[in-house]
């Protein structure tokens, strides 16, 4: 494994890790783009704000992780995150391979894969079971959540000022 990558990856999820945003949003390059089925494009300052988000909002959560593969070119790590989803209440315990692209020692590509179906399953209940696997409610939940972004930003905006 290439060291300076794996360091990058483990600073990454270190830093989600102990829920502290501004070291993971350091791995990040002014123009990376992130995606993942509910956040399906974020560049820049609306990824960086995502993690900020998620960090704020998190209670209860652990996350572990393993370095897959790492190089010059990037890496992939296998994630796994156990939470209570906030709109429900519900426990969640996701399962996500991340891919990354690195340059200049930063990562400027993130792409989260997972079982959209298994998350709804967990996170919305009846609902997930019995129409998580629908075009409807995956962007019902897509959204949702860049609404929740949005507000976030903004609030954060106004802290500023």
């Amino acid at each position: 494994m290439e060291p300076s990558t794996d360091k990058l990856l483990r600073d990454f999820y270190d830093g989600f890790a102990r829920r502290d945003a501004e070291a993971m949003a350091a791995c990040y390059a002014d123009d990376v783009v992130f995606s993942d089925p509910v956040f399906p494009h974020l560049v820049g300052d609306r990824a960086r704000g995502m993690w900020r988000m998620l960090c704020a909002r998190a209670r209860d959560l652990k996350i572990e992780y393993e370095v897959r593969r790492a190089d010059d070119a990037g890496g992939e790590v296998y994630w796994q995150a156990w939470y209570e989803f906030s709109a429900t209440h519900r426990s969640v315990h996701n399962q996500i391979l991340g891919r990354f692209e690195v340059r200049d020692g930063r990562i400027v590509r993130h792409t989260d894969r997972f079982d959209f179906w298994r998350w709804s399953r967990q996170a919305l209940g009846p609902t997930g079971l019995l129409l998580g696997w629908t075009p409807l409610v995956h962007r019902k939940v897509q959204s949702q959540a860049a609404a929740g972004l949005d507000a976030f930003l903004q609030g954060r905006s106004e802290r500023r000022h």
